[in-house]
């Protein structure tokens, strides 16, 4: 099953599969954070499993003139006790679905440029690489 995480309870549920892909995070400001990026357009989908968190996925869903009405995937991470289960592809199916309701044009997401096996499983789901992505430091 999967459902958008709005209550407290279910965001906190969360928080296990998704330091999985973000260690830095803090169990105590978890929930505090994610409800300050709701109230920015994040949303945060999860997948259950037998009554436990399978696969998370954070997303916004935005509009801009290079790429239009999008659905921005800023998470996407399956519980590596389970991963190769299919909790990946049907959050993945899950996220397109929502995207088309919504009008979105595409779904994108950034990957680190280490992560091989999520490589290999984003272009298994039909993804392809259009850009690169730069960044630089506002931080002295």
């Amino acid at each position: 099953m999967i459902k958008l995480a709005t209550s407290d309870a279910d965001i906190q549920a969360c928080y296990s599969v998704m330091r999985q892909l973000r260690p830095q995070l803090i169990a105590e400001r978890f929930v505090s954070c994610i409800r300050q990026m709701q109230a920015e357009g994040f949303q945060l989908a999860m997948a259950q499993a037998e009554g436990a968190v399978v696969a998370v996925a954070g997303f916004r869903v935005s509009t801009n003139l290079h790429l239009g009405k999008n659905l921005y995937v800023d998470d996407l991470v399956t519980d590596s006790r389970v991963r190769s289960q299919g909790y990946g592809e049907e959050l993945v199916a899950w996220l397109e679905a929502f995207g088309k309701v919504q009008g979105c044009v595409a779904l994108h997401l950034d990957s680190g440029a280490q992560r091989d096996q999520a490589h290999k499983f984003y272009f298994a789901q039909g993804f392809t690489i259009t850009s690169f992505h730069f960044v630089k430091s506002l931080v002295a």
